[in-house]
């Protein structure tokens, strides 16, 4: 499923080869190039694990750009999930 172009919009460059690119396929793009802000608004917008689910994806096929993202990702993803979890826990 497509998401709202407009969201795409304020991320773009993820996929410039193929601006018609599935979410899955800009996700794990943004992922590749880890930048928080950006990961944590793909995070609101798509709820943290699917932005997870295609991280264990990208997991499945390592390569150079995999290994080089991996320690950045895995640091934000956590922070990101804590900081949910803190949100949720004062509803």
């Amino acid at each position: 499923m497509q998401t709202d172009e407009t969201f795409w919009a304020r991320h773009p460059g993820l996929a410039w080869s193929n601006p018609e690119a599935d979410d899955s396929v800009k996700i794990r793009a943004a992922l590749l190039r880890p930048r928080f802000r950006r990961l944590l608004d793909i995070a609101t917008e798509f709820g943290a694990p699917r932005v997870r689910l295609e991280w264990e994806c990208l997991l499945g096929d390592e390569d150079r750009l995999v290994a080089r993202a991996r320690i950045p990702v895995e640091r934000i993803l956590k922070n990101i999930e804590e900081g949910f979890a803190r949100a949720d826990s004062r509803c």
